[in-house]
């Protein structure tokens, strides 16, 4: 199976809710489905199914996380410097707007954009790969053809 790259912190995040789901969520909805059987009949048991549910969810995430924690490469970007790469934190600026964004590239399974992770699949993330400070690059988006140049590179 190949390595999924990811951040000590996106380790971390993906460890700690695996280890609540086993060790908390687990538990929990195994006694919601113990209580709701006491309580007879089965096929009109609403608790009894929103439970049952649950624990179904429970379950699959429980598998999709250990799958990604056993296949995980953790990557310090604190020992990296140069073009940019996995980990690295990048500023740029949008050259029709003057907009600056911060991101850190990241692996998809802790990307989260909101919090100014990029997942270093995405069209922006794979035009940025490589490029130096001062670098101006070309990125076709939904919203149509951008163009960003590079302020600085940091890997913290």
């Amino acid at each position: 199976m190949e390595k999924i790259p990811m951040t000590r912190g996106g380790f971390t995040a993906l460890d700690e809710e695996l280890k609540t789901l086993k060790s908390v969520e687990r538990p929990a909805v195994i006694r919601a489905i113990s209580e709701a059987r006491e309580h007879g009949d089965l096929s009109e048991n609403a608790e009894y199914h929103a439970a049952r549910e649950k624990q179904s969810f429970i379950e699959g995430r429980i598998k999709e996380l250990e799958a990604l924690v056993s296949l995980a490469e953790v990557i310090d970007p604190s020992k990296l410097s140069g073009a940019i790469k996995f980990g690295a934190t990048v500023t740029i600026v949008d050259e029709d707007s003057d907009e600056e964004k911060t991101f850190q590239i990241v692996g998809e399974a802790e990307a989260d954009i909101e919090r100014g992770l990029l997942n270093i699949r995405s069209p922006l993330a794979r035009a940025l790969i490589g490029k130096d400070e001062g670098d101006s690059v070309e990125v076709k988006t939904p919203g149509g053809q951008k163009s960003y140049e590079i302020l600085s590179i940091r890997y913290v």
